[in-house]
């Protein structure tokens, strides 16, 4: 049996300190950034890994890592961690389900903050391609209104990519996905 990879819950990231483990995570799917380099070019690199909440916490669910208390050197427990990722998110186990559906579907799926939604998602990885898809989640009993959809557009058509709509279902544990085609007359 292969044993999980040793990771340290410091504030709100996760930081893998093994170098090596940090490289076989990174090259297995991008999980994380490498500490103090924004833009990797491959697994070489001399640093630590960083993971944002999310993406420790699927790996942990995905049974790859074991995260402990940075203070207090304790393993977490998940109901912890748990706890901990909702105080972070807003909507945690919706947005959750959201990322571990694209993930489960071979996507690599980062932060999206910097284009103004949940998720960058991308079919191959940052520095392979860019990312096509921007996703964000969106309960069932949120609305939606005509503008939101006009600038999400927008925003997507400028940075050339395709604007999605994730509606998870955490009961059903399923996710519907809405796109949308921009198209010039």
């Amino acid at each position: 049996m292969v044993s999980k990879v040793k990771a340290e819950l410091v504030e709100n990231r996760i930081v893998v300190w093994d170098i090596q483990a940090s490289r076989e995570i990174f090259k297995d799917s991008f999980y994380g950034k490498p500490l103090g380099i924004p833009k990797p070019k491959g697994a070489d690199f001399d640093a630590p890994l960083i993971l944002d909440l999310i993406e420790g916490y699927y790996l942990t669910k995905e049974g790859r890592i074991a995260i402990y208390d940075a203070k207090s050197g304790e393993k977490a427990k998940d109901k912890e961690m748990e706890k901990k990722c909702r105080s972070e998110y807003v909507d945690f186990d919706e947005k959750y389900l959201v990322y571990r559906e694209l993930r489960r579907a071979g996507y690599v799926v980062t932060p999206g903050i910097k284009f103004g939604c949940d998720f960058a998602v991308y079919e191959h990885g940052p520095g392979i391609d860019h990312a096509p898809y921007l996703v964000q989640v969106l309960l069932p009993d949120q609305s939606l209104t005509a503008t939101a959809i006009v600038l999400a557009g927008r925003l997507a058509t400028t940075v050339k990519k395709q604007f999605v709509i994730a509606v998870p279902n955490v009961d059903a544990k399923k996710v519907d996905f809405l796109s949308f085609d921009w198209w010039r007359a």
